[in-house]
């Protein structure tokens, strides 16, 4: 696995403490592989106050702030699948760009997305 791209499931499962997140993302970062983080997955995820398990997976994550190429690609595939989710739209977008797969916590609306623009996206659950 080269690149892996969290979407705003596998944040929250952090924060919950889910033993197979932790252990997927201790894996992926002593492989000194760092998962690409859209921007608005960690402001659909962050809620404020101490996070200490979201801002520990921070570390080891590559913070990507979305741009205009993203943007583009996240309305074509909001345009094709017929859905409004942006954030999920932006998650399908990077994991493209990046040739990436995804851990999620919402498989089906990612394949979804994948789907109606004739992609294939490998998607880890959490």
């Amino acid at each position: 696995m080269r690149t892996i791209v969290y979407d705003t499931g596998a944040l929250l499962a952090a924060e919950r403490r889910s033993p197979d997140f932790l252990a997927l993302h201790d894996e992926l970062t002593a492989a000194r592989i760092r998962p690409v983080l859209p921007v608005v997955v960690l402001a659909q995820a962050w809620r404020g106050g101490p996070q200490h398990q979201i801002s520990r997976v921070l570390k080891g994550c590559d913070l990507r702030p979305d741009d205009e190429r993203t943007g583009r690609a996240a309305g074509v595939i909001c345009a094709a699948s017929a859905t409004a989710d942006v954030v999920d739209a932006i998650v399908v977008a990077t994991a493209v760009q990046y040739q990436a797969a995804v851990v999620t916590s919402d498989p089906e609306d990612l394949h979804h997305l994948a789907d109606s623009i004739g992609v294939k996206v490998r998607l880890f659950t959490v």
